[in-house]
Protein backbone atom coordinates (compact mmCIF):
# COMPACT_ATOMS: atom_id res chain seq x y z
CA UNK A 1 0.00 0.00 0.00
CA UNK A 2 1.31 3.23 -0.84
CA UNK A 3 2.13 6.18 1.83
CA UNK A 4 -1.35 7.73 2.03
CA UNK A 5 -1.97 9.56 5.47
CA UNK A 6 -5.09 10.96 4.81
CA UNK A 7 -6.10 7.62 3.47
CA UNK A 8 -4.69 5.44 6.81
CA UNK A 9 -6.87 7.99 8.82
CA UNK A 10 -10.37 7.29 6.48
CA UNK A 11 -9.57 3.34 6.62
CA UNK A 12 -9.20 3.68 10.88
CA UNK A 13 -12.59 5.64 11.25
CA UNK A 14 -14.27 2.99 9.38
CA UNK A 15 -12.45 -0.12 11.63
CA UNK A 16 -10.30 -1.19 9.12
CA UNK A 17 -7.05 -2.43 10.16
CA UNK A 18 -3.47 -1.04 8.32
CA UNK A 19 -1.66 -3.28 6.58
CA UNK A 20 1.51 -4.76 8.91
CA UNK A 21 4.27 -2.90 7.08
CA UNK A 22 2.34 0.13 7.03
CA UNK A 23 1.68 0.19 10.68
CA UNK A 24 6.06 -0.63 11.03
CA UNK A 25 6.52 2.36 9.05
CA UNK A 26 3.52 4.66 11.15
CA UNK A 27 4.98 4.10 13.95
CA UNK A 28 8.83 4.99 12.57
CA UNK A 29 7.54 8.07 11.44
CA UNK A 30 5.63 8.99 14.51
CA UNK A 31 8.60 8.35 17.04
CA UNK A 32 10.44 10.90 14.67
CA UNK A 33 7.71 13.35 15.51
CA UNK A 34 7.81 11.91 19.52
CA UNK A 35 11.39 12.50 20.00
CA UNK A 36 11.39 16.10 19.17
CA UNK A 37 8.99 16.68 22.05
CA UNK A 38 9.73 17.03 25.84
CA UNK A 39 8.74 14.76 28.81
CA UNK A 40 7.20 18.16 29.49
CA UNK A 41 5.07 19.10 26.50
CA UNK A 42 3.13 22.97 26.35
CA UNK A 43 0.05 23.05 24.94
CA UNK A 44 -2.17 26.35 25.12
CA UNK A 45 -5.79 26.55 25.52
CA UNK A 46 -8.35 26.00 24.45
CA UNK A 47 -7.89 22.31 25.03
CA UNK A 48 -9.75 19.18 25.41
CA UNK A 49 -8.07 16.50 27.71
CA UNK A 50 -9.31 13.36 27.12
CA UNK A 51 -8.83 10.30 30.11
CA UNK A 52 -8.41 6.04 29.44
CA UNK A 53 -9.89 4.83 26.78
CA UNK A 54 -8.49 1.47 27.07
CA UNK A 55 -9.34 -0.01 23.38
CA UNK A 56 -13.14 1.36 22.92
CA UNK A 57 -12.62 2.40 19.88
CA UNK A 58 -16.43 3.39 19.08
CA UNK A 59 -16.48 5.61 22.34
CA UNK A 60 -13.20 7.07 20.74
CA UNK A 61 -15.39 7.96 17.47
CA UNK A 62 -18.05 9.43 20.08
CA UNK A 63 -15.26 11.54 21.93
CA UNK A 64 -14.83 13.31 18.58
CA UNK A 65 -18.45 13.57 17.71
CA UNK A 66 -18.70 15.21 21.01
CA UNK A 67 -15.52 17.23 21.40
CA UNK A 68 -15.39 18.19 17.61
CA UNK A 69 -13.03 16.12 15.03
CA UNK A 70 -9.25 16.55 14.51
CA UNK A 71 -8.01 19.31 13.58
CA UNK A 72 -10.89 21.47 14.91
CA UNK A 73 -9.88 20.77 18.71
CA UNK A 74 -6.67 20.67 20.17
CA UNK A 75 -6.48 17.31 21.71
CA UNK A 76 -5.17 16.05 24.46
CA UNK A 77 -4.92 12.22 25.56
CA UNK A 78 -3.74 11.18 28.91
CA UNK A 79 -2.81 7.34 28.39
CA UNK A 80 -4.26 4.16 28.58
CA UNK A 81 -4.96 3.78 25.21
CA UNK A 82 -5.20 -0.18 24.85
CA UNK A 83 -5.84 -2.99 26.74
CA UNK A 84 -9.29 -4.45 28.18
CA UNK A 85 -11.32 -2.64 25.10
CA UNK A 86 -11.82 -4.38 21.78
CA UNK A 87 -10.51 -2.67 19.68
CA UNK A 88 -7.27 -1.73 21.36
CA UNK A 89 -4.83 -1.96 17.41
CA UNK A 90 -7.89 0.32 15.86
CA UNK A 91 -7.58 2.70 18.98
CA UNK A 92 -4.03 3.10 18.75
CA UNK A 93 -3.62 2.74 14.82
CA UNK A 94 -6.15 5.75 14.80
CA UNK A 95 -4.29 8.04 17.54
CA UNK A 96 -1.14 7.50 16.23
CA UNK A 97 -2.01 8.66 12.39
CA UNK A 98 -4.09 11.72 14.11
CA UNK A 99 -0.51 12.30 16.09
CA UNK A 100 1.10 12.46 12.67
CA UNK A 101 -1.08 13.89 10.61
CA UNK A 102 -1.98 17.16 13.10
CA UNK A 103 1.60 17.25 14.99
CA UNK A 104 0.91 20.18 17.18
CA UNK A 105 -3.10 19.55 17.44
CA UNK A 106 -3.05 16.30 19.19
CA UNK A 107 -0.98 15.32 22.16
CA UNK A 108 -0.08 11.79 23.55
CA UNK A 109 0.74 11.07 27.28
CA UNK A 110 1.92 8.17 28.03
CA UNK A 111 -0.11 6.17 30.80
CA UNK A 112 0.67 2.86 32.49
CA UNK A 113 -1.16 0.64 30.34
CA UNK A 114 1.66 1.65 27.17
CA UNK A 115 4.14 -0.62 28.95
CA UNK A 116 5.68 -4.15 27.55
CA UNK A 117 4.62 -5.81 30.64
CA UNK A 118 1.32 -4.80 31.54
CA UNK A 119 0.40 -5.30 27.54
CA UNK A 120 0.76 -8.85 27.40
CA UNK A 121 -1.67 -9.45 30.60
CA UNK A 122 -4.26 -7.30 29.86
CA UNK A 123 -4.91 -8.00 26.11
CA UNK A 124 -3.31 -5.81 23.75
CA UNK A 125 -0.83 -8.57 23.40
CA UNK A 126 -3.44 -11.29 22.70
CA UNK A 127 -5.20 -8.66 20.39
CA UNK A 128 -2.35 -8.24 17.82
CA UNK A 129 -1.50 -11.81 17.83
CA UNK A 130 -5.16 -12.44 16.93
CA UNK A 131 -5.39 -9.84 14.75
CA UNK A 132 -1.69 -10.10 13.04
CA UNK A 133 -0.62 -14.10 13.21
CA UNK A 134 2.39 -12.46 14.93
CA UNK A 135 3.82 -10.16 17.84
CA UNK A 136 5.32 -7.91 15.13
CA UNK A 137 2.42 -4.92 15.42
CA UNK A 138 2.77 -5.63 19.14
CA UNK A 139 6.39 -4.98 18.91
CA UNK A 140 5.91 -1.64 17.20
CA UNK A 141 3.58 -0.24 19.26
CA UNK A 142 5.29 -0.70 22.33
CA UNK A 143 8.31 0.62 20.99
CA UNK A 144 6.62 3.75 20.05
CA UNK A 145 5.17 3.70 23.48
CA UNK A 146 8.68 4.49 24.89
CA UNK A 147 8.82 8.06 23.12
CA UNK A 148 5.34 9.04 24.90
CA UNK A 149 5.44 12.79 26.51
CA UNK A 150 5.13 11.90 30.13
CA UNK A 151 3.02 15.04 30.97
CA UNK A 152 1.48 18.50 29.72
CA UNK A 153 1.41 21.61 31.18
CA UNK A 154 -1.02 24.27 29.94
CA UNK A 155 -0.45 27.81 30.06
CA UNK A 156 2.13 27.59 32.68
CA UNK A 157 -1.44 27.03 34.80
CA UNK A 158 -2.44 23.22 34.72
CA UNK A 159 -0.46 20.24 35.27
CA UNK A 160 -1.71 16.94 33.38
CA UNK A 161 -0.31 13.72 33.85
CA UNK A 162 -1.60 9.77 33.42
CA UNK A 163 -1.44 8.94 37.17
CA UNK A 164 -0.21 11.60 39.64
CA UNK A 165 2.63 12.72 41.59
CA UNK A 166 5.56 11.77 42.75
CA UNK A 167 7.86 12.09 45.90
CA UNK A 168 11.10 12.23 44.24
CA UNK A 169 9.50 14.84 41.83
CA UNK A 170 8.68 18.53 43.79
CA UNK A 171 9.41 20.34 40.78
CA UNK A 172 7.97 20.43 36.97
CA UNK A 173 11.82 20.76 35.89
CA UNK A 174 12.84 17.96 37.33
CA UNK A 175 10.56 16.07 35.10
CA UNK A 176 12.02 17.44 31.51
CA UNK A 177 14.97 15.20 32.71
CA UNK A 178 14.12 11.57 33.62
CA UNK A 179 15.30 9.64 30.47
CA UNK A 180 11.93 8.38 29.26
CA UNK A 181 12.82 6.56 26.41
CA UNK A 182 12.56 3.18 27.75
CA UNK A 183 10.09 0.15 29.08
CA UNK A 184 8.15 2.15 32.09
CA UNK A 185 10.51 0.57 35.40
CA UNK A 186 8.76 -0.81 38.31
CA UNK A 187 9.71 1.92 40.58
CA UNK A 188 11.02 5.58 40.63
CA UNK A 189 9.64 9.01 39.43
CA UNK A 190 8.93 8.20 35.75
CA UNK A 191 6.92 4.77 37.46
CA UNK A 192 5.07 7.31 40.01
CA UNK A 193 4.26 9.73 37.21
CA UNK A 194 1.85 6.74 35.68
CA UNK A 195 0.75 4.83 38.92
CA UNK A 196 -0.46 7.26 41.56
CA UNK A 197 -3.17 8.13 42.37
CA UNK A 198 -5.10 11.09 44.57
CA UNK A 199 -6.54 9.77 48.16
CA UNK A 200 -10.06 10.85 48.01
CA UNK A 201 -10.68 9.66 51.86
CA UNK A 202 -11.06 12.50 54.25
CA UNK A 203 -9.05 9.79 56.86
CA UNK A 204 -5.28 9.37 55.71
CA UNK A 205 -2.02 8.97 56.60
CA UNK A 206 1.30 7.24 56.20
CA UNK A 207 1.53 4.64 58.13
CA UNK A 208 -2.81 3.80 59.52
CA UNK A 209 -4.55 5.67 56.79
CA UNK A 210 -6.43 7.00 59.58
CA UNK A 211 -5.39 11.18 60.36
CA UNK A 212 -6.55 14.12 58.29
CA UNK A 213 -5.95 13.90 54.20
CA UNK A 214 -4.80 17.44 54.86
CA UNK A 215 -1.53 16.51 56.60
CA UNK A 216 -1.11 13.33 54.31
CA UNK A 217 2.10 13.04 52.70
CA UNK A 218 2.96 10.21 50.46
CA UNK A 219 2.31 6.49 50.99
CA UNK A 220 3.01 3.24 49.44
CA UNK A 221 0.18 2.85 46.69
CA UNK A 222 -2.43 -0.63 46.58
CA UNK A 223 -1.41 -0.98 43.05
CA UNK A 224 1.66 -2.28 44.07
CA UNK A 225 3.09 0.55 42.38
CA UNK A 226 3.49 4.35 42.66
CA UNK A 227 2.59 5.91 45.41
CA UNK A 228 -1.10 7.42 46.88
CA UNK A 229 -1.26 11.63 48.46
CA UNK A 230 -3.61 13.69 49.52
CA UNK A 231 -4.33 17.24 49.82
CA UNK A 232 -0.80 19.09 51.19
CA UNK A 233 1.27 17.21 48.58
CA UNK A 234 -1.27 18.85 46.02
CA UNK A 235 -1.17 22.20 47.90
CA UNK A 236 2.62 22.23 47.53
CA UNK A 237 3.29 20.60 44.73
CA UNK A 238 1.22 23.58 42.63
CA UNK A 239 2.87 26.30 45.09
CA UNK A 240 6.23 25.81 44.23
CA UNK A 241 5.66 25.11 40.20
CA UNK A 242 2.66 28.37 40.36
CA UNK A 243 0.06 26.69 39.08
CA UNK A 244 -3.45 26.42 39.89
CA UNK A 245 -4.93 22.79 38.83
CA UNK A 246 -3.93 18.95 38.27
CA UNK A 247 -5.73 17.44 35.78
CA UNK A 248 -4.99 13.23 35.83
CA UNK A 249 -6.47 10.03 34.40
CA UNK A 250 -5.81 6.52 35.49
CA UNK A 251 -9.18 5.78 38.18
CA UNK A 252 -12.62 4.83 36.41
CA UNK A 253 -15.17 7.89 38.11
CA UNK A 254 -18.92 6.25 37.88
CA UNK A 255 -19.80 9.52 36.78
CA UNK A 256 -17.31 10.01 34.43
CA UNK A 257 -15.00 12.61 36.33
CA UNK A 258 -14.23 13.57 39.96
CA UNK A 259 -13.07 16.92 41.93
CA UNK A 260 -10.67 16.77 44.56
CA UNK A 261 -8.95 19.22 47.46
CA UNK A 262 -11.19 22.21 47.14
CA UNK A 263 -10.48 22.29 43.06
CA UNK A 264 -7.03 21.50 43.14
CA UNK A 265 -7.22 18.21 41.82
CA UNK A 266 -9.76 16.17 38.90
CA UNK A 267 -9.79 13.34 37.35
CA UNK A 268 -11.27 12.41 33.97
CA UNK A 269 -12.07 9.06 32.72
CA UNK A 270 -13.35 9.13 28.98
CA UNK A 271 -14.35 5.05 28.68
CA UNK A 272 -18.06 4.77 29.03
CA UNK A 273 -19.40 1.47 30.22
CA UNK A 274 -15.47 0.19 31.22
CA UNK A 275 -15.07 -3.13 29.64
CA UNK A 276 -18.59 -3.05 28.44
CA UNK A 277 -20.08 -3.95 31.61
CA UNK A 278 -19.14 -1.54 34.13
CA UNK A 279 -22.10 0.77 33.89
CA UNK A 280 -20.25 4.07 34.39
CA UNK A 281 -20.56 7.34 32.55
CA UNK A 282 -17.28 9.08 31.05
CA UNK A 283 -16.10 12.92 30.30
CA UNK A 284 -13.84 14.95 28.58
CA UNK A 285 -12.44 17.86 29.81
CA UNK A 286 -12.70 21.19 28.07
CA UNK A 287 -10.51 24.20 28.79
CA UNK A 288 -11.82 27.13 27.60
CA UNK A 289 -9.06 30.21 26.19
CA UNK A 290 -9.82 31.71 29.75
CA UNK A 291 -8.70 28.14 31.39
CA UNK A 292 -12.00 27.83 31.99
CA UNK A 293 -13.17 24.40 32.43
CA UNK A 294 -16.06 21.93 31.59
CA UNK A 295 -16.68 18.55 31.87
CA UNK A 296 -18.48 17.36 29.10
CA UNK A 297 -20.30 13.85 29.99
CA UNK A 298 -20.82 11.02 27.56
CA UNK A 299 -22.37 7.60 27.81
CA UNK A 300 -21.79 4.90 25.67
CA UNK A 301 -21.64 5.26 21.53
CA UNK A 302 -25.15 3.88 20.60
CA UNK A 303 -25.89 0.35 20.26
CA UNK A 304 -26.48 1.12 16.19
CA UNK A 305 -23.20 2.88 15.93
CA UNK A 306 -20.68 -0.09 17.08
CA UNK A 307 -20.16 -3.84 16.54
CA UNK A 308 -19.31 -6.81 18.98
CA UNK A 309 -17.12 -9.08 18.42
CA UNK A 310 -17.73 -12.67 18.34
CA UNK A 311 -18.09 -14.47 22.27
CA UNK A 312 -14.76 -16.17 21.62
CA UNK A 313 -12.74 -13.47 20.18
CA UNK A 314 -13.83 -11.38 23.49
CA UNK A 315 -12.70 -14.57 25.10
CA UNK A 316 -9.47 -14.28 23.84
CA UNK A 317 -8.91 -10.62 25.10
CA UNK A 318 -9.69 -11.46 28.94
CA UNK A 319 -13.45 -9.70 27.97
CA UNK A 320 -15.80 -12.11 29.44
CA UNK A 321 -16.39 -12.95 33.49
CA UNK A 322 -17.01 -10.87 36.31
CA UNK A 323 -15.44 -6.95 36.22
CA UNK A 324 -15.28 -6.73 40.15
CA UNK A 325 -12.89 -9.79 40.04
CA UNK A 326 -10.70 -8.60 37.39
CA UNK A 327 -10.76 -4.38 38.71
CA UNK A 328 -9.09 -5.67 41.47
CA UNK A 329 -6.67 -4.05 39.80
CA UNK A 330 -15.77 4.62 5.01
CA UNK A 331 -14.98 8.40 5.48
CA UNK A 332 -13.44 10.55 1.71
CA UNK A 333 -11.18 12.32 4.12
CA UNK A 334 -9.24 12.53 7.14
CA UNK A 335 -11.48 14.09 9.35
CA UNK A 336 -14.42 13.03 10.89
CA UNK A 337 -16.10 16.62 9.55
CA UNK A 338 -15.25 15.24 6.14
CA UNK A 339 -16.65 11.08 6.90
CA UNK A 340 -20.43 10.10 6.41
CA UNK A 341 -22.08 9.81 9.87
CA UNK A 342 -20.10 11.65 11.82
CA UNK A 343 -21.78 14.52 12.19
CA UNK A 344 -20.76 16.63 15.46
CA UNK A 345 -23.07 15.49 18.28
CA UNK A 346 -23.48 17.55 21.50
CA UNK A 347 -24.35 15.98 24.89
CA UNK A 348 -26.71 17.68 27.44
CA UNK A 349 -24.75 16.32 30.56
CA UNK A 350 -21.79 18.38 31.97
CA UNK A 351 -20.74 20.68 34.43
CA UNK A 352 -18.88 23.59 34.29
CA UNK A 353 -15.95 24.32 37.10
CA UNK A 354 -14.44 27.53 38.33
CA UNK A 355 -12.07 29.14 36.54
CA UNK A 356 -8.28 30.83 36.97
CA UNK A 357 -8.61 33.45 39.29
CA UNK A 358 -4.69 35.27 39.43
CA UNK A 359 -2.87 32.45 39.45
CA UNK A 360 -5.42 29.96 41.18
CA UNK A 361 -8.15 28.46 40.77
CA UNK A 362 -11.35 29.56 42.02
CA UNK A 363 -13.75 26.88 44.59
CA UNK A 364 -16.20 24.66 42.45
CA UNK A 365 -18.29 25.13 45.77
CA UNK A 366 -17.48 21.79 47.58
CA UNK A 367 -15.01 20.49 44.42
CA UNK A 368 -16.93 17.50 43.87
CA UNK A 369 -14.66 15.56 46.28
CA UNK A 370 -16.76 12.24 47.14
CA UNK A 371 -14.96 11.61 50.70
CA UNK A 372 -14.20 7.96 48.75
CA UNK A 373 -11.32 6.27 49.09
CA UNK A 374 -9.77 4.32 46.05
CA UNK A 375 -10.84 1.51 47.61
CA UNK A 376 -14.51 1.84 48.98
CA UNK A 377 -17.17 0.33 47.61
CA UNK A 378 -19.46 1.67 44.71
CA UNK A 379 -22.50 2.00 46.85
CA UNK A 380 -22.05 5.11 48.63
CA UNK A 381 -24.19 8.34 47.80
CA UNK A 382 -24.18 10.17 44.57
CA UNK A 383 -25.35 13.55 43.74
CA UNK A 384 -24.42 17.24 42.32
CA UNK A 385 -20.60 17.28 42.39
CA UNK A 386 -20.37 13.79 43.78
CA UNK A 387 -19.03 10.71 42.31
CA UNK A 388 -18.01 7.64 43.01
CA UNK A 389 -14.75 6.40 42.14
CA UNK A 390 -13.77 2.33 41.64
CA UNK A 391 -10.26 1.46 42.42
CA UNK A 392 -7.98 -0.67 39.28
CA UNK A 393 -5.26 -1.46 42.18
CA UNK A 394 -3.81 -3.86 38.92
CA UNK A 395 -4.79 -1.90 36.07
Amino acid sequence: MSWDLDLFISRLYGKHLLPEATVKELCEKVKEVLVREGNVRTVSAPCTLVGDVHGQFYDVLEIFRIGGACPDTNYVFLGDYVDRGYYSVETISLLACLKLRWPDRVTLVRGNHESRAVTQTYGFYTECMRKYGSANVWTYFTDLFDYLVLSVVIDDAIFCVHGGLSPSLHTVDQIRVIDRFREIPHEGPMADLVWSDPVSTPTFNTNTGAGSDDKGDFAISPRGAGYIFGKEVTRKFLEVNGMGHICRAHQLCMEGYQILYDDMLSTVWSAPNYCYRAGNMASVLEIGPGLERYFNVFGPCPDQDRETPSREAAATMGMTGDLTAQSDDDGNSGSLAGTPGFARRKKGAGRRVGGLVAGTFASGGNGGSSGLGTGDSASAPTGVGVTKVVAEYFL
